[in-house]
Order: structure tokens, then sequence, then C-alpha cells
């Protein structure tokens, strides 16, 4: 199956303090490569289809970064409009559903996460998340995110962690008036229903939403 697949590069990058000062989080270097980079690779190898990058802050450097690789780019410079209203305005760019979405700001070692994701679909899904185990998350500073039931179905709980991976059928996002909106508000509607989903991801997996993540992933991708 080949799915549209949204990266995720729209966000501040506050929590990354001076790193980001002149330049945007997704162009941060992890192991000599920008975090983008690694994302971009991922969803290469899994054989996606129409790859789009959402931008906002210091936008026109992921452009200038990412020229000729054959990526749509969804501008939000003039508003940032969060997860889910980033995902809704890429929609005319992205096309088909249900569609891929990935964030830009994590490394892995092991399977293709996306390819794991796409053969773990079923359509009587509305969405299905990628989670991991806590013992194979790292540089993630929180709490897990949620526990999953013997049918593969998802609630809320301090269990898995999320890593950023997700199919979902858009259709999901119509109902929401906000124009900015997370997509924890769209999963929680969808697990109302029973249609939230969640495939266990076995690889390692490092969040690098901070600096101190970032010699933690390096030394995770080079063990």
């Amino acid at each position: 199956m080949t799915l549209p697949i949204l990266l995720f590069a729209a966000g501040l990058g506050t929590r990354m303090g001076a790193l980001t000062a002149d330049r945007p989080k997704p162009l941060i270097p992890v192991a000599g490569k920008p975090l983008i980079d690694h994302a971009l690779d991922v969803a290469t190898t899994a054989q996606t289809g129409t790859k789009v990058v959402n931008l906002h802050y210091k936008g026109q450097i992921i452009r200038d970064h990412l020229a000729g690789q054959n990526i749509l780019f969804s501008d939000e410079s003039d508003k940032l409009r969060e997860t889910g209203g980033g995902l809704r305005h890429a929609l005319p760019l992205l096309g088909a559903s249900p569609v891929l979405t990935m964030n830009t700001d994590a490394v892995w070692k092991g399977p293709n996460p996306v390819t794991h994701l796409l053969n773990a679909w079923d359509d009587k899904m509305e969405a299905l998340l990628l989670i991991v185990a806590t013992e194979n998350a790292h540089g993630h500073p929180g709490k897990g995110d949620f526990d999953i039931d013997g049918d593969g179905r998802l609630q809320r709980a301090s269990g898995a962690i999320y890593t950023g991976v997700q199919i979902i059928q858009t259709e999901a996002l119509q109902d929401i008036a906000e124009r900015a909106f997370s997509m924890n508000m769209v999963w929680d509607q969808i697990a109302a229903r029973g249609g939230l989903y969640g495939a266990l991801y076995g690889g390692q997996w490092c969040d690098v939403g901070q600096p101190e993540s970032i010699p933690i992933a390096e030394a995770m991708l080079h063990v």
C-alpha cells in the first residue's frame, strides 16, 4: 500500500534553545545529518507516495535545503496551526485518505517504522498510531501516552509512548471548528468511537526534542 505522507516541520523548536536561533529544528544535525533527512530517508525507503512538508518557523531555510527533491510544501507562515490544523491545511496537497503523518524530531534504529505501520493498517481503523514500549524509548522526558488492548485499540494511559508516526482517515478532521488544534483532540474523538488503534514498534526510538537528547540519539544510532 502506498500512502501520501505529511512531515511536520513547522514547529518553533523552543525546547531546543539556542540551537534554533539560526535554523529550524528539523535542520539540527544528529549523527552528521539533519533531523528532517533522517525522517525523509525512512519515508523514501518505505516507498511512500506524495511527500509534503509543512512550514512556519524559518520555512525558507527548509525549502532551500529540500530544493530539487520532489517535495511539496504546505505553507503555514501566516499562522501556526498545530498538528491537527496543520494536517487539515495540507490535505489539498496530500489528496487521498488515509494519509501518513510523521514528526521530524526523532531517529530510529531497527525495522522501518513506516513500513511496519503500513503492514499493520486495516481499513476498519480510523487511526493507527505507532507506539513504542518505554524500555525501547530514549531521550523522552515525559510519561507514556497509551495502553493497548487485546484488539489493538488504544486508550489514554501512562503505558507505551507515541512515536510521532500515524495513519489516519482524514474525514475525522472535518468536525473540528478551530483553525489551530492538536491531533490529541482528534484522537480523543476517534477513541470514543472505538476507532483508535496502535501498532507496537519493536526497534529503538529516540525523541530529539531537546539539546540533551542529541548525544543520546547519536549513541543509540552507533551502538
